[in-house]
């Protein structure tokens, strides 16, 4: 019963840790195309595109850029 008690509030903790990443991770129009620039140039360098966003981190920037181009990727 005590791991049941435990799964559960562990479960909740991933869905507010999956929240909170999701309002983090939103980019705006200008990191967006700044991104997109980067990316031409360096390809999937991503610590070398984050360290032209102040505040981002290398795998914020490859998950907002994977989430991005999988989708697009999916409609083709």
């Amino acid at each position: 019963m005590g791991e049941r008690d435990h799964s559960s509030h562990e479960s909740n903790g991933c869905a507010e840790e999956a929240r909170a990443e999701e309002s983090k991770a939103e980019f705006s129009e200008d990191e967006e195309k700044l991104i997109a620039r980067m990316f031409s140039l360096v390809g999937e360098r991503w610590s070398l595109i984050a360290g032209r966003i102040p505040g981002r981190t290398a795998e914020e920037i490859e998950k907002f850029w994977a989430s991005k181009h999988s989708a697009s990727n999916h409609l083709r």
